[in-house]
């Protein structure tokens, strides 16, 4: 299956169709190859769809905001330079998914992913849902952010990717904390890309120049190959459709070295009583829930290595690195 990526000098040559988004920049030339900017609408409304012919009605807005980040995106059109693809941003995110600008065609996805795109479910996700996390053994967002960033410290300085970000939560603070050139908050969910975005209106810590919003699916993640830093993904494994697909996309995102740490509840851990694992299996039936084993072979099959896992009860914080 192609897909669209950005990148920052040349396009990739893989199997991966086009257009990438890089580490510093946004690289992809936006109508009649005008540089990076952001474009200065005349008309009040945002046109659904960027053609050649209405580059007349586009002046260039000549700007310091070269880099991809929140200001940039907002209310901006962008061009794949190779497939011709266009994508015009009417919120404060990127929609780079396959359907985005379809009209008619609509996917059905599985109830565990339609859930987290309900606009209640988002709005509740930092307001009661997450803490009940407490109860499987998660220590809480400040220790697991610490507990993240111990793993993540060969990546400091490069690009961080917090996939399935939900409302945010850890990628305002990877924003805040400094420790990265950029951070990409990645969701499938609009409504979560949306409460994110309330969230980083509310907090005047946090610098909008080096985060930027962007719906993909994580089974075709818009990065070149080996383009990565850090992938994050917080309390998600279990809800993705195909964690061998993800995992394997996020293992091709990488660079050398890379590092990915992840976060999720477990099927049942190594203390569980075997009188008590048939009974969490059908209780989870409705999850991909998974083994301390399954996760350490998924990763290692996937091309990862390095594999590191901490456990508290159900919870799961594992690490890996691309070879």
């Amino acid at each position: 299956m192609s897909s669209h990526h950005f990148h920052k000098n040349k396009f990739d040559n893989s199997s991966y169709h086009p257009f990438f988004i890089s580490k510093t920049t946004l690289i992809f030339f936006i109508i009649h190859g005008f540089p990076p900017t952001r474009l200065r609408f005349t008309s009040l409304r945002f046109p659904s769809t960027i053609r050649a012919t209405s580059a007349v009605s586009l002046e260039p807005e000549l700007s310091t905001q070269q880099s991809f980040n929140l200001p940039a995106i907002y209310r901006s059109g962008f061009k794949c330079n190779q497939c011709n693809k266009t994508y015009s941003s009417k919120e404060n995110y990127l929609d780079l998914t396959i359907t985005a600008g379809m009209k008619d065609y609509t996917e059905v996805k599985p109830a565990r992913t339609e859930l987290f795109r309900n606009p209640l479910v988002s709005f509740l996700y930092e307001r009661g849902w997450r803490q009940n996390f407490n109860q499987s053994g998660f220590p809480g967002p400040d220790e697991e952010f610490k507990m993240a960033q111990e793993y993540f410290k060969p990546a400091e300085g490069g690009l961080l990717v917090d996939v399935s970000c939900g409302s945010g939560l850890f990628s305002r603070k990877f924003a805040k904390s400094g420790t990265y050139s950029k951070v990409i908050a990645l969701d499938f969910s609009e409504n979560m890309l949306r409460q994110c975005y309330d969230f980083i209106k509310q907090d005047d810590t946090i610098s909008t120049r080096n985060l930027a919003l962007v719906r993909a699916d994580v089974s075709r993640l818009p990065f070149a190959s080996g383009s990565v830093d850090a992938i994050h993904a917080g309390a998600a494994l279990h809800c993705w459709p195909s964690a061998s697909n993800a995992v394997a996309e996020i293992c091709r995102a990488l660079r050398s070295g890379g590092v990915f740490v992840g976060t999720t509840f477990l099927q049942y851990s190594s203390t569980t009583s075997w009188i008590e694992r048939p009974f969490r299996e059908r209780i989870m039936q409705n999850y991909n829930y998974f083994t301390e084993e399954e996760i350490e072979d998924l990763c290692t099959t996937c091309g990862l290595t390095n594999y590191t896992r901490n456990v508290q009860r159900s919870f799961i914080m594992f690490s890996a690195q691309k070879a």
